[in-house]
């Protein structure tokens, strides 16, 4: 066998397809789109799926790459051998193009020339057949042909080798091992015994058949072939071991963490897990971070694996006695060192990656001390009462309080013997979200409720004409209620319509969809008051028949308003310009989070890992204004993806884009994929306005800006807010700033005299309470009650008193409008021997109907029982005679 690096696999396996007519397709983003039900790429072949089910690829029919994947659903598996949260497939695929018998000779020669393997220890699998498909006695002829031995051919059942979904093509897998040189285990010694004399290799996929709702099969029009090899178990292998974690893309931060943490990988099996665990995370956590798609730690959906993720890191790396600092240190590894040629992503995004790295670690170490204390208090009472399982309402606050996700829970009660009521946790989380959903509105309902247009046959389609019009006729094809489909709506009924070609752009992309109004023959009319998306991508009007009736077939003329799409459409162009605004001030790293764009404003979410200073916000706004100011042609495309991605077009990552997409150039200043309304040029959007700039998430900032006549109403609202002010100070608008900088100082003269004011009161109604000092132990106490002085005055006195008796306790007592305020301290050399002015406080406060405490040397309370203050002086004696030693 040849022995590889990583490197070395990647491009061998590469170069051996594109030497036979493949195109390597790049890899994908590990976050999925959404459109495969799953939220982590977990399979090389998951992005190729439209295609395999007959899509045309525009790169052709013989593809390849190397493709990274998540699984994690096995997370607690991973501290073994072979289990990893991120693995690499390499994978190569016909579509439509050769089948058996080249799929077949190329597999072999790809084991024999390339990787060094002997036929004498090659074996294969293939389709045994059943009752729903025949053997497959082509793929066992073709393995053959190609140099496998007859006898190390093996048939087995439709449960190993056969692959395929619910329904859709399927088809026969043959599977490639090597055979060790060990006896067999006994008389069904075979590929797929757990002996280890039998090691997999990789798969070929044979789809040749399409499965029926009834279960039926019948020949497949296309076939194609599937082939998948794990980068990282094969180079364990090739390089004689079968422990993933003594491989080059891990050997560096395993050495790194054995160096810090004074640990030997493969010492004792707890300590090897936790190095393992700490390694896969943080590869796969940098993999996630630095990905396209720039996740971020959250808690829902992708984000809040990716936080699970570093989180059980950070408790392997504790330990480990590896803190923070120690943990960034492998992310750069992995960045620096072992992907920096594969993945040039991560070297690009690096800060980004380290920055958001650390801030998850440090949020996570901030509670982490305190939340293992109160798992531990959970623990002590669920063991003291006899219980096996932990109450899920307890999980739910350990996540809710402390930001425990629940499996970490699981995983340290199950280290302890017990169990978590996962079933309870669920309950209490849903019952946090329902608040959320109980002001869903009409059209949300509608958007929402799958059944009500999946019903309408797939020829029902909608025509979108509003990229040119504004107006249009059609004709009514479906008519929905609040809950199904009706042929017919009279006055006053609220319905959502679809028509066979419409200009009204429905909500999608974050822009608002259109309203206007829908006409009839003989005065008949629908007031659209929200315009979406529903079943099979048709655009359907919301709103309410507000005269005459409709019913399916009428013809109609229909008006988008006017002056509420222009609105939209110079907010929507202003967030392109202000996009690029923001990576040209702040940084590439700038990516969208999210956008809302409606008549009145524009809404726009983007990374970035700290607050805009006034100085940035005002750069980015003039540049956005000097843009619209230059009145830059706007100007739309249609061309392949490809095409797109060549012209430097931005695309928003999670969005779904067709083969065909619309490419939006704004100048030579900004170029996206975008399928929203824009202006035919930038000098239509007339003004821009910055109005905020918010944190709306760990690392995601939100700016929200005014454009048109809104800008300049907010103009002329600031300017008349202003002339009101200048009024009411008697002066002009030049001088608004100078007069209340004089009224500030004023202001600040004023407090000041009443604040001395106030101490001289104080310390005349004190008086000399000198004779009032009494000694405990040695040690000067002064208690003595006040009339009507506020808190801060009482710091004033003691400070004072402290001066006048000459070192000591001091505890000022004061009741002032019905309430109590209490002020302690203690010198240096009354601390010395014992006096700790908190803990006099938190003693006395009580008994005025109060509490508080503080340091040692100062204190203070409030309480609500004046009747109380004789007791509380005497009782803080007492006090004082037992802290004094």
């Amino acid at each position: 066998m040849r022995q590889f690096t990583a490197n070395e696999l990647r491009k061998t396996w590469k170069q051996f397809y594109i030497d036979r007519g493949h195109v390597d397709v790049g890899a994908v983003s590990l976050v999925s789109d959404g459109s495969t039900g799953v939220m982590f790429n977990v399979a090389g072949m998951q992005p190729l799926m439209p295609y395999l089910l007959g899509k045309k690829h525009p790169l052709g029919k013989r593809l390849c790459n190397v493709q990274g994947c998540v699984r994690t659903n096995d997370i607690d598996s991973v501290g073994d051998k072979s289990h990893v949260t991120f693995f690499e497939m390499m994978g190569s695929w016909s579509l439509g193009d050769y089948f058996k018998e080249d799929r077949c000779k190329w597999s072999y020669e790809l084991l024999t020339e390339v990787f060094g393997f002997d036929a004498d220890h090659l074996a294969a699998t293939v389709f045994a057949g059943d009752e729903n498909a025949p053997r497959d006695e082509e793929g066992a002829k073709y393995r053959i042909a190609s140099g496998f031995k007859k006898e190390n051919i093996y048939y087995l059942p439709a449960e190993d080798n056969w692959w395929g979904l619910e329904y859709g093509p399927c088809g026969p897998d043959s599977e490639m091992f090597y055979i060790a040189d060990k006896p067999d285990c006994g008389p069904n010694c075979g590929p797929g015994c757990d002996c280890g004399k039998y090691t997999e290799l990789g798969n070929d996929v044979f789809m040749q058949y399409e499965k029926h709702k009834d279960g039926s099969l019948t020949p497949l029009k296309q076939k194609n072939v599937d082939t998948g090899w794990g980068l990282e178990r094969i180079l364990a292998f090739l390089n004689g071991s079968k422990d993933v974690y003594q491989v080059d893309v891990f050997t560096p931060v395993i050495s790194y963490i054995e160096k810090n943490a004074g640990v030997k990988y493969n010492a004792d099996e707890k300590t090897t897990k936790s190095m393992r665990i700490l390694a896969d995370h943080i590869r796969t956590s940098v993999m996630l971070i630095g990905d396209e798609a720039k996740l971020l730690p959250s808690n829902t959906g992708a984000g809040y694996i990716l936080r699970r993720l570093i989180r059980r890191a950070v408790r392997h790396a504790r330990a480990l006695n590896l803190g923070k600092d120690k943990i960034i240190e492998m992310a750069s590894i992995y960045i620096d060192k072992v992907y920096n040629e594969s993945y040039p992503n991560l070297v690009k995004n690096r800060e980004f990656v380290l920055t958001e790295l650390s801030r998850e670690i440090a949020r996570f170490e901030s509670t982490l001390e305190n939340g293992l204390k109160e798992f531990n208090k959970i623990l002590e009472k669920t063991k003291s009462e006899g219980k096996k399982e932990i109450d899920g309402k307890n999980a739910f606050f350990l996540y809710d309080t402390y930001g425990f996700p629940v499996e970490l829970t699981v995983e340290l009660a199950g280290e302890e013997g017990l169990l978590v009521d996962e079933k309870g946790f669920a309950a209490a989380m849903e019952e946090q979200k329902q608040k959320a959903r109980d002001n869903q509105n009409f059209s949300a309902n509608l958007s929402t409720n799958e059944g009500v247009f999946d019903a309408l046959d797939a020829s029902v389609q909608s025509e979108f004409v509003g990229y040119t019009d504004i107006e249009a006729k059609g004709k009514i094809v479906a008519i929905a209620d609040e809950t199904k489909l009706v042929d017919s709506a009279k006055e006053g009924a609220n319905v959502t319509v679809i028509t066979d070609k419409t200009p009204f752009y429905g909500t999608m992309g974050g822009q608002v969809g259109d309203i206007g109004v829908i006409e009839g023959s003989k005065g008949t009319k629908i007031e659209v008051t929200e315009t979406i998306h529903v079943a099979g991508g048709r655009i359907a009007h919301v709103g309410k028949v507000v005269s005459g009736s409709i019913k399916k077939g009428d013809k109609v003329t229909l008006l988008v308003d006017a002056d509420n799409r222009a609105k939209t459409c110079r907010n929507h162009s202003a967030t392109h310009l202000l996009q690029k605004a923001l990576r040209v001030v702040l940084g590439d790293h700038v990516e969208q989070a999210g956008s809302y764009q409606d008549p009145d404003k524009t809404r726009f979410d983007f990374s970035h890992h700290q607050a805009m200073t006034a100085e940035e916000i005002k750069k980015v706004e003039d540049l956005v204004n000097a843009k619209i100011a230059e009145a830059l042609p706007v100007s739309t495309k249609e061309m392949s993806m490809e095409d797109a991605k060549k012209t430097g077009a931005m695309a928003l990552f999670g969005e779904k884009y067709g083969d065909v997409v619309r490419v939006v150039e704004m100048g030579d200043f900004s170029v996206e994929l975008c399928g929203g309304t824009h202006v035919s040029n930038t000098g239509k959007i007339g003004l821009f306005k910055i109005v905020s700039e918010s944190g709306v998430a760990a690392g995601v900032r939100r700016i929200e800006a005014l454009t048109g006549s809104n800008a300049r109403e907010y103009y002329i609202n600031t300017e008349n807010t202003l002339n009101e002010v200048a009024k009411l100070l008697k002066t002009n608008t030049e001088g608004v700033s100078a007069h209340i900088k004089k009224l500030q100082d004023e202001l600040k003269a004023l407090r000041s005299e009443n604040e001395s004011l106030k101490s001289k009161e104080a310390q005349a109604a004190l008086g000399d309470v000198t004779d009032k000092v009494k000694q405990i132990n040695g040690v000067n106490f002064l208690a003595v009650s006040v009339k009507n002085v506020d808190m801060n005055g009482l710091r004033d006195l003691g400070d004072q008193m402290k001066t006048k008796i000459g070192g000591g306790v001091i505890l000022l007592v004061s009741e002032s409008d019905g309430k109590v305020n209490l002020v302690a301290m203690a010198t240096d050399d009354a601390m010395a021997k014992g006096a700790h002015a908190g803990n006099l406080i938190k003693a006395v406060a009580p008994i005025v109907g109060g509490g508080g405490g503080g340091r040692p040397n100062m204190a203070q309370a409030g309480g609500k029982n004046p009747v109380g203050i004789p007791d509380a002086l005497k009782e803080a004696e007492k006090i004082l005679s037992g802290q004094i030693k």
